[in-house]
């Protein structure tokens, strides 16, 4: 088992200055999100607070499916459905043809996976940072078909070891490389564009689970280098629940097949034939939420308009500041990783588990979330930690807000409950 690290203290007063170009106007952002005013909501990377804007998007059309029903107020529609993949491709660098929706991560990466046909001969490295979900998958397909699954080795900052993945796919095995960009069991950030310049090199396929990215950092499918992209609408993105969308490389989908074809994505053209769509949307299904994707399209397109670049300092750099004022509360350790630059922070508080911290800090009016080892086995796990107590804002948090975070995480350390 590998010790707590503790993360590095980021001086107090980081921030992102007009030096830095645009910054993010968090009263403006307060004023169009109507939760913000009601706690201090700090779990974006569960499923952040979505604004107005999203919030009608999805009950407009849940009124004209009222009015119309549901095939005829999707027709009425279909213009802005298809602007959803076009506002998809252009926050991450990629073409709408390159973009499916789906109901969520999970699912996408699943069907992706399974698109790939892993086969006896193939191997998949997982970064030790993969998801409980997708990693139950890894191994069922691992199991099922006798394929080699390898725990990329990591650094002394928990990262993938880029050098020793290397001396890993220069045996010319086949491999699927699959990295969870941001974990959620850590802040940790992945060096993705190092391991997707590998895996290219090596003739690798690379699987990047951008769940907890998209929308907090910058994302370019062409600099990071990966043949597929996944990535849910509810977390940084604000979208609604049920949301989430894949990316495919262009010169990737003639081999990689749906294994269930479905008639959104395929046409059946003879008793025992049937041809693709030429594009992404071969990996979807017919049934859809279409109030939500409609929603995903509001926050996709608030996304871009508040900019990427200035809502990644604005994050990053409150995650540095919290991270050192809960570091200075004595009985608390931060648990991410040393180096760590981003908006999701995690923490113990000696003597008190997780889940009871997080039941303190929300009758105090601080929302946050507990991890348990049972969803990051391979880094919590492997570290020791039973859980962690974990909190992620975003640009609607104020400087009240994280006071009322800091000292509520105070007081449970001096053993004041309410």
């Amino acid at each position: 088992m590998n010790p707590l690290p503790l993360a590095d203290a980021a001086p107090a007063s980081a921030s992102a200055s007009p030096a830095d170009g645009p910054t993010i106007d968090v009263a403006a952002e307060r004023d169009r999100t109507t939760g913000s005013t009601l706690a201090s909501h700090f779990n974006a990377a569960g499923a952040a607070l979505p604004s107005r804007g999203v919030v009608a998007a999805v009950v407009d059309h849940l009124r004209l499916e009222e009015a119309k029903g549901g095939y005829e107020a999707a027709a009425e529609q279909r213009g802005r459905l298809d602007a959803v993949y076009s506002s998809a491709a252009g926050l991450i660098g990629a073409e709408p043809g390159e973009i499916a929706l789906f109901d969520s991560a999970s699912s996408g990466l699943r069907v992706m996976l399974d698109a790939l046909r892993p086969t006896r001969g193939q191997r998949i490295v997982a970064s030790s940072s993969t998801y409980v979900s997708h990693a139950l998958h890894l191994m069922s397909v691992a199991r099922e078909h006798g394929i080699d699954l390898v725990i990329a080795p990591y650094d002394e900052r928990r990262r993938v070891d880029v050098a020793a993945l290397e001396a890993i796919l220069s045996d010319g095995v086949p491999s699927i490389v699959t990295v969870a960009h941001v974990p959620t069991s850590s802040g940790l950030v992945e060096p993705a564009a190092q391991i997707g310049e590998v895996v290219q090199r090596y003739g690798g396929t690379y699987i990047l689970d951008a769940t907890q990215s998209v929308g907090h950092l910058s994302v370019d499918v062409r600099e990071i280098g990966c043949d597929v992209l996944v990535t849910t609408g509810r977390k940084f993105l604000r979208a609604p629940r049920g949301t989430g969308f894949a990316y495919v490389r262009d010169g990737l989908r003639e081999r990689l097949l749906p294994a269930a074809p479905d008639v959104r994505g395929a046409r059946w053209v003879s008793s025992a034939s049937w041809e693709l769509d030429a594009t992404a949307r071969r990996y979807e299904t017919w049934e859809g939420a279409i109030a939500a994707r409609l929603g995903l399209g509001a926050a996709l397109d608030e996304a871009a308009a508040r900019g990427l670049a200035a809502t990644e300092r604005w994050l990053v750099s409150a995650g540095d500041r919290l991270r050192t004022a809960l570091a200075g509360i004595d009985g608390v350790t931060v648990a991410d990783p040393a180096g760590t630059r981003s908006a999701i922070v995690t923490f113990v508080v000696e003597g008190v588990a997780s889940p009871d911290a997080v039941v303190e800090l929300a009758r105090r009016g601080v929302r946050v979330v507990s991890v348990p080892a049972t969803h990051g086995q391979w880094d919590l796990g492997d570290r020791g930690v039973p859980g962690v107590v974990r909190a992620s804002p975003h640009v609607y948090n104020d400087d009240t807000d994280v006071s009322a975070l800091v000292d509520g995480v105070a007081a449970i350390a001096t053993g004041i409950m309410r």
